[in-house]
């Protein structure tokens, strides 16, 4: 059975919901140019639900802003993405991050503001070459690079220092801006996520993930031979990592007993998993032909939030250095 295949059977028993454009709430008057805060509600002390007006997408994206203890200096600030329903099980309120993980209780100590995009479902957090009529307009390069870090610097007193992580979507997503932006980003997490796209098969298996959610692949990176699949992938730019903090999980597709209930996924979740764990085997030949140093978490598990839960505590210590904070 081919890779492709694989990736939608999997999408087909999952039963997960297409999703359109997620809805925001409404702003009466868009800004003719530049991005912007719409709103900004705390709701604790250590998290803030803030919507940021995107000139590039045209639409209000909701964010969840998880903040230190200690907010009374300039800090660096770790952007992690969600996986391909980018939000569709909590209808745009709330990151899977958020959500899934113990990730407000595990970051309440650090000196790090976390900022979780809530939305982008089969997006890949790229900019899209054309609308689509499922997925919206996407332009979240775009969001994420430019619009996004001078906002959240001056609201949340960032020092300019970012890293960027993600799973399963986002972590190829999250490897793929920081190839193409090493100016952006210090360091970069990746869990579960198909890091190398050079090959038709992977690249079909990526676009078969997008068309589980209702999108045309072809108006991401355009048809599977067109050269801006080259420009994305993260296995082609690696170099531009080299001397970075870069940490990358993936799972074996088999269950770990140890995090009992947790570790439990759906039962398609071992096979996307061994897919994954192709990708990234290639992925580290290819980083390491390139000179690019990286630490590897070739571990028992599933494609499934408990391993990426134990993922964000195991990439703690390299995320610190690339954000250069303390543990």
């Amino acid at each position: 059975m081919g890779v492709a295949v694989c990736i939608a059977i999997v999408g087909a028993l999952t039963g997960a919901p297409s999703a359109g454009a997620e809805p925001g709430p409404d702003v009466s008057t868009p800004a003719a140019g530049g991005a912007r805060f719409v709103a900004v509600t705390m709701s604790s002390p250590a998290r803030a639900t803030v919507t940021v007006y995107s000139a590039a997408m045209g639409r209000p994206i909701n964010l969840s802003v998880l903040l230190p203890r200690d907010q009374g200096t300039p800090r660096p600030t770790l952007y992690l993405l969600d996986g391909i329903d980018g939000g569709v099980y909590t209808n745009y309120t709330e990151s899977g991050w958020t959500h899934q993980t113990d990730i407000a209780r595990f970051m309440a100590d650090k000196d790090v503001n976390v900022v979780l995009p809530i939305g982008g479902t089969g997006s890949y957090y790229t900019d899209w070459t054309s609308r689509d009529p499922v997925l919206g307009l996407n332009r979240w390069e775009t969001f994420l690079t430019e619009e996004l870090p001078p906002l959240i610097d001056s609201r949340f007193r960032g020092n300019g220092v970012n890293a960027i992580g993600g799973l399963s979507m986002g972590a190829l997503g999250a490897m793929s801006l920081a190839v193409r932006n090493p100016e952006l980003y210090s360091g970069v997490a990746a869990f579960s996520g198909c890091l190398d796209q050079g090959s038709a098969e992977l690249r079909q298996a990526t676009a078969a993930t997008v068309a589980t959610r209702g999108g045309n692949p072809d108006n991401m990176w355009g048809p599977l031979g067109n050269s801006d699949w080259a420009a994305h992938d993260p296995a082609a730019r690696v170099s531009a990592l080299k001397g970075k903090p870069i940490y990358v999980a993936v799972g074996n597709g088999l269950p770990d007993p140890s995090l009992g209930l947790a570790g439990i996924a759906s039962p398609v979740g071992g096979i996307l998993e061994s897919v994954v764990l192709r990708c990234t085997m290639s992925f580290r030949e290819k980083a390491d032909r390139a000179g690019v140093r990286a630490t590897y978490d070739f571990r028992a598990g599933l494609h499934s939030w408990g391993y990426w839960n134990q993922d964000l505590h195991r990439a703690w210590p390299t995320l610190a250095k690339a954000l250069r904070v303390g543990r």
